[in-house]
């Protein structure tokens, strides 16, 4: 039945982001799941978690593999099964997606879902070399096309299209800091004006330094469970009504259209029809903003605006806090920072907040139905969730 709840998010847990110096991916779940635990005092994470679905992207940054069990570890969960999932920069909406698989299984009661990635640590060329892996090897790696460049590409083909501008682009950059400034996890807490993104250093054509996302460390993790026992763990669980994840060719190049992620559309999709509503339902979202364009094409590729309209719609406020759907109060991946296996939870994280009227000066007054959009390298994962205050 359409509507009908899936799972429900009971507790929740972020660590701060940003340059996390002298820590470990291990140490940065732990951090993030002690505050699921604290949040949840009737939870006994030891007897009650039965498994652990852990996004994590790469190995590379900390040459550490298997870290499923490496995690189950570090915040007392073993022997419980401990699985990484990885989807790029999805890897944690993807996990959340298989929580929710378990659950419906019949497998299990209760499940912790989570990301992570420490990545400051690494070399801004380093970073874009493991990054670049989420793309096609032979056809866009090899030929030194990193991420900033696909997406720059997606920009300059909706700016001829659609007369989309760099000025459009960047209200989504000043906006995202706002809000950024209002989230004590956030990585950057500073606001940056319209001159001071216009005039930045331009990093691919039409993007510019504050167009990209940070290199983050973090982590984030959910505790999921069968909705008629979410009661006996909170008073005010969140239920997950809608999913939908789907997939598109690896290589920008063989796509339909580069003003479109087709993935994101159709998982979209499947979520409102699984969740029985539309888009102009929902109060407040978060998406995957890892370039200022991307959050344009969402805004677009769910519904929230038609085709092409995405830069008229950051133009007229409507997804600023106050606006009629904010969106990326957290301050997004712009702000907030991009951890990438930690950003599909994380977005959750600001959403569970959010309907259960606990994120202080961002809140959204009477938000009772969010959105989280996670979408993985450019384009070839996405997963979106729709959540209703229980």
């Amino acid at each position: 039945m359409a509507g009908k709840p899936l799972v429900s998010i009971v507790s929740a847990g972020l660590s701060k982001f940003g340059r996390r110096e002298g820590t470990m991916c291990r140490e940065l779940f732990a951090e993030a799941t002690k505050e699921s635990f604290d949040r949840c005092s009737n939870l006994d994470p030891i007897k009650d978690i039965e498994a652990l679905f852990v996004g994590h992207m790469g190995e590379s940054y900390e040459h550490q593999g298997h870290t499923g069990p490496t995690l189950a570890d570090w915040t007392g969960l073993l022997p419980k099964p401990a699985i990484r999932i990885e989807s790029a920069c999805a890897s944690s909406g993807s996990a959340l997606r298989t929580g929710i698989m378990a659950i419906l299984s019949g497998l299990h009661k209760i499940v912790m879902v989570g990301g992570v990635e420490k990545m400051t640590h690494r070399t801004t060329a380093e970073v874009t070399e493991y990054l670049a892996m989420a793309s096609d090897m032979p056809f866009e790696q090899w030929n030194g096309i990193t991420f900033p460049g696909l997406y720059a590409l997606m920009a300059t083909a909706h700016m001829n299209k659609y007369g989309t501008t760099e000025e459009q682009m960047a209200q989504v950059a000043i906006k995202n800091h706002h809000n950024g400034t209002l989230n004590p996890k956030a990585h950057m807490q500073k606001e940056i004006t319209l001159e001071k993104a216009m005039n930045s250093k331009v990093v691919a054509w039409p993007l510019k330094l504050y167009d990209c996302s940070l290199i983050t460390d973090g982590a984030s993790c959910l505790i999921l469970t069968r909705p008629n026992i979410a009661k006996k763990y909170t008073d005010t669980p969140v239920d997950i009504i809608g999913s939908g994840q789907a997939s598109d060719t690896i290589g920008l190049y063989e796509r339909e259209t580069l003003t479109s992620l087709k993935a994101a559309k159709i998982a979209g999709q499947n979520a409102y029809n699984m969740a029985g509503l539309k888009p102009k339902d929902v109060n407040v979202a978060e998406v995957h903003d890892c370039f200022t364009i991307a959050e344009l094409l969402a805004y677009e590729d769910l519904g929230f605006c038609s085709s092409g309209e995405g830069g008229k719609m950051i133009q007229q406020g409507t997804t600023e806090l106050g606006g009629k759907l904010p969106v990326n109060t957290s301050g997004g991946l712009k702000s907030k920072g991009h951890p990438v296996g930690a950003t599909g939870t994380a977005q959750a994280y600001e959403i569970y907040l959010q309907l259960t009227n606990q994120a202080q000066n961002r809140q959204v007054e009477g938000a009772t139905i969010g959105l989280t959009h996670n979408v993985g390298g450019s384009g070839a994962t996405a997963s979106v969730h729709i959540y209703r205050r229980n």
